[in-house]
């Protein structure tokens, strides 16, 4: 492999981070609404691409989000989503991130995200990671989102490598099948050993850490 290519959200940072400011805008519910607009958030992704009526992911997280409140019976203020949209720009790593991307040394390495550029762009900036990453590949370009095959395409375009000669990195299953099915070669960082989605493909490798990649693409 000439090239890794990471996910971000769930795969490099902690979108876990985000149920503690759910918390805080509603006690005794944060983490339950926490993880079912993630959820709708994915599933808004699926379906605005099979409509042909892609919106940036900002603004399909904040549909997410009103849905969600919606589903659960709460207010959701303009304060609320100002505070949640600004800590997507303050994730935290996971722990295994810095030592995984040191690990790889001067390897070429890139992010490709459903992300906007604004959020990936603020993302990167805070985590500190500016200079690390080849370039940080937004859907935004292509107005679909993963796992639509021309997302993949644009990473192998802009890295100017055959499929075959790049690594996909993603904690979701669905994202790494999805890359699998592409073209690339697929890993799987499956941290709480869920068990795999059943979609007709399987990753290239499961781990169970990203400190384990380092070893096998040499």
């Amino acid at each position: 492999m000439d090239a890794l290519v990471f996910d971000a959200y769930g795969t490099l940072f902690d979108v876990a981070d985000l149920h503690s400011v759910c918390e805080a805008a509603w006690p005794g519910q944060g983490e339950a609404i926490g993880r079912a607009w993630r959820l709708k958030q994915l599933e808004y992704s699926w379906l605005r691409t099979l409509m042909g009526r892609y919106v940036d992911f900002e603004s399909l997280t904040v549909d997410a989000l009103r849905s969600t409140c919606d589903s659960f019976g709460v207010q959701c203020t303009h304060a609320m989503i100002d505070r949640l949209l600004l800590a997507y720009r303050n994730l935290r790593m996971f722990p295994d991130t810095i030592a995984a991307l040191r690990a790889l040394g001067g390897r070429r390495c890139a992010i490709l995200s459903n992300g906007s550029p604004p959020m990936l762009e603020a993302l990167v900036r805070n985590a500190g990671l500016q200079g690390r990453f080849e370039v940080v590949l937004s859907v935004d370009a292509v107005r679909l989102f993963k796992p639509h095959p021309r997302v993949y395409q644009l990473a192998a375009d802009t890295l100017r490598l055959d499929a075959s000669r790049i690594g996909f990195v993603s904690a979701n299953h669905w994202d790494a099948c999805g890359a699998r099915t592409f073209g690339f070669r697929s890993f799987w960082i499956n941290r709480n050993k869920a068990p795999p989605e059943r979609l007709g493909a399987e990753p290239d490798n499961v781990l169970g850490s990203l400190t384990q990649l380092a070893s096998h693409v040499g």
